[in-house]
């Protein structure tokens, strides 16, 4: 098939990979504008093919519609995009457009699903691939894949070591389908569905005085970004690499031991063991923190 390829970052560069060892022809790649000097691994690897890649800082231009409908795609495959696509783009493809979603939709629709699933306890997620239409991963969809979210995971490893490598062969199993013609459109249940908004610093502030477990769900859920915090001195410390640790009594928000593996801090039924920190740029040791600053075991943490 003709394939245009919308996407960034590793996982698209993958999704690239298999498409042309299955013999499909992209005929551009849409990535968002460089940023911060970087070159996207997806468009590296593209111009490497002598693939076109485009970088608009919108797709809702005519701009983008002209190219769309000029390159005459069989259908437009998003893979890990974070620019929205309207209508008069994704329409355009002769068989429409497909996107991925790290979550079991209809439930944990939204940019954050990966984040909110963890911060909610869950304990199984999935992927989706869906035909996409005019609102927020609500299309039909195409292929689902099941997979478990372990008690130590974080926003980021489940996303790598799990949603990210089954996401792609979900990608890539969807288009063979299409390419056959036994493409389904199964109809998201609109009475499961939930949306979520964007994980930011308003959704991830810690209350020591909550249970020991939502606690640390919402710092492995917010890890690495946007970073779970506590108040130290009136400022934001970022926490990371957390632990639940049980069978302790401390008072909530208090620092009841530091060591070289971290801080145990006190929740209202346990504790849990903080061993990276970040006030700053950096992520640093806890302990070494804790020795730099002048932290000592009965420092209260503020919520």
């Amino acid at each position: 098939m003709r394939i245009i390829l919308i996407g960034q970052a590793a996982f698209a560069e993958k999704v690239l990979d298999g498409l042309r060892e299955r013999q499909h022809e992209v005929l551009a790649l849409y990535c968002p504008p460089d940023a911060g000097g970087r070159v996207d691994p997806v468009k590296a690897r593209a111009l490497a093919l002598g693939i076109p890649v485009r970088q608009h800082r919108t797709l809702k231009s005519a701009e983008v519609q002209h190219e769309f409908a000029a390159l005459a795609a069989d259908l437009a495959v998003l893979a890990y995009v974070t620019q929205i696509v309207p209508p008069s783009v994704f329409e355009t493809p002769r068989l429409g457009s497909i996107c991925f979603h790290p979550s079991l939709l209809p439930r944990y629709r939204g940019g954050s699903a990966i984040n909110w699933q963890i911060i909610n306890g869950e304990t199984e997620t999935g992927v989706s691939v869906f035909w996409v239409d005019p609102g927020i991963d609500t299309g039909p969809i195409l292929v689902q894949k099941r997979a478990t979210i372990r008690l130590h995971d974080t926003a980021g490893s489940l996303y790598y070591d799990t949603l990210f490598p089954l996401g792609v062969q979900a990608v890539l199993e969807a288009v063979e389908l299409i390419a056959a013609g036994n493409a389904p459109r199964l109809s998201q249940d609109e009475s499961q569905a939930t949306y979520d908004p964007l994980c930011r610093d308003e959704h991830v502030a810690v209350d020591w005085s909550r249970r020991v477990a939502a606690i640390y769900n919402l710092i492995r859920g917010s890890d690495p970004q946007p970073g779970a915090y506590t108040l130290w001195r009136g400022e934001k410390l970022r926490l990371y690499d957390a632990a639940l640790v049980s069978g302790v009594q401390l008072r909530p928000g208090v620092i009841g031991q530091i060591s070289a593996d971290g801080w145990l801090i006190g929740a209202s039924d346990g504790g849990i063991l903080v061993k990276r920190v970040r006030a700053g740029e950096k992520k640093v040791d806890a302990a070494v923190f804790a020795m730099n600053q002048g932290i000592t075991a009965g420092t209260m943490l503020a919520a």
